[in-house]
């Protein structure tokens, strides 16, 4: 199932793209229960500075349709993003690699940040979208398509919850 989800943030790009290679930002996530809790394993920054590449840690934390945990116990449902930014052209590309079932799941894509022009109310401050195109694949016969609906469906509310704890990190700190 391809999948594109769009996230808007109150901040100009460079920020943006500098809090998402940030381990802070990745430990104020982590305190979320409803996002996973994601956890930074790994991250090494290129001599150039320019590509990030980093391994973050999750768990599901949705709602998973009965017929699915029949097969899938959502406990083991934990999986590392491995993701690449490249801070010159401001994508990220990113992939999915499941602690289990990984013969029942693929699922990858790319982050693209690009500004968005001014605030909605008129004042002039830069904001950015971050568009996230992706496809899962749940290899699971008569399951799989509701399966896939449902990690969709999660991945649109992570998105939301973490487009606001994003923009309220930034705006503390900007502040003195």
């Amino acid at each position: 199932m391809r999948f594109r989800i769009e996230q808007r943030f109150d901040a100009p790009l460079e920020d943006v793209e500098d809090a998402f290679v940030d381990p802070e930002l990745v430990a104020e996530l982590g305190t979320h229960v409803e996002l996973g809790a994601p956890r930074l394993l790994r991250r090494e920054v290129e001599a150039d500075g320019d590509v990030v590449h980093q391994w973050i840690a999750h768990r599901f934390t949705g709602d998973l349709n009965a017929a699915v945990r029949r097969v899938i116990d959502p406990k083991r449902l934990t999986w590392v993003e491995e993701s690449t930014h490249d801070r010159a052209t401001h994508r990220t590309t990113w992939r999915i690699v499941p602690d289990h079932y990984a013969s029942l799941l693929r699922c990858s894509g790319t982050f693209q940040l690009e500004p968005d022009g001014g605030d909605s109310d008129g004042g002039g401050g830069e904001r950015t979208r971050r568009v996230a195109e992706g496809e899962v694949k749940v290899n699971m016969p008569l399951v799989g398509s509701k399966a896939e609906k449902g990690i969709v469906s999660g991945l649109e509310e992570h998105a939301v919850l973490q487009a606001h704890v994003l923009d309220e990190w930034l705006t503390r700190r900007r502040k003195p």
